[in-house]
């Protein structure tokens, strides 16, 4: 389904896809989970929404809990997107990518967010030791003494 997503946001003239769940609700790219930001609350689609739980989904939704966010797993209206302060995606490829239109409709500002930029930081903190990694996700490797 992931090349029928991104094959038809393509033919529309889009760099992604969003799909909707059996319910209509909204459930993840093409490669990519979604995250929804409104007044300070993060949502995410849960895993019965047809997701592919990732483990930078739950990379992202660790860190922006120990920030003192609030992160939802909840159904997500598709008109949700268009009434979003931010909306982002992440990935293994992605890593955490900020959607700035759906539809044509700029998302917020139209630009990166301040959470998702916080976020960002964070994450690709702990790839160059700006962010202290407290969930012992690294193994560190250490050239051989000779």
């Amino acid at each position: 389904s992931s090349l029928l997503v991104g094959g038809e946001a393509r033919r529309h003239g889009y760099d992604e896809g969003i799909a909707l769940s059996v319910d209509g609700y909204l459930s993840e790219g093409a490669g990519e989970n979604i995250f929804v930001i409104k007044d300070g609350v993060i949502t995410t689609p849960p895993a019965t929404s047809a997701i592919l739980p990732g483990i930078t989904r739950d990379s992202i939704m660790t860190i922006a809990r120990d920030k003192g966010y609030e992160v939802r797993e909840a159904n997500i209206a598709r008109e949700a997107l268009y009434l979003a302060d931010e909306v982002f995606m992440t990935g293994t490829a992605a890593e955490i990518v900020p959607v700035a239109t759906i539809d044509k409709i700029e998302v917020g500002t139209g630009k990166r967010g301040p959470i998702t930029k916080e976020l960002q930081a964070a994450y690709f903190g702990l790839f160059d030791g700006t962010t202290e990694d407290k969930w012992g996700w690294l193994d560190y490797v250490y050239p051989e003494q000779k």
